[in-house]
């Protein structure tokens, strides 16, 4: 029982040391050089942010109500 008191106790202690101040270049570095043909650097938001083809949107329409499945030729019995 104090086992698991120490390791739920640790485990919180981990879990609240997160950061809450929005993410900075540290002190002395500078961010990435701006893309080729961009007249500005793009803030700190802007490269965070995910392009389509890192995080594509679902594509696959979800079942509404159950079906009966097809046949499956490798649903064998156990040997």
């Amino acid at each position: 029982m104090a086992r698991f008191g120490i390791c739920l106790g640790l485990g919180l202690a981990l879990g609240a040391c997160g950061t809450v101040a929005p993410l900075a270049p540290p002190e002395g570095a500078n961010l990435p050089p701006a893309p080729f043909g961009a007249t500005e650097k793009p803030a700190t938001d802007e490269l965070l942010e995910l392009d389509a083809l890192a995080a594509p949107e679902r594509s696959v329409e979800l079942r509404r109500r159950s079906e009966e499945r097809g046949d499956d030729p490798f649903d064998l019995p156990p040997e």
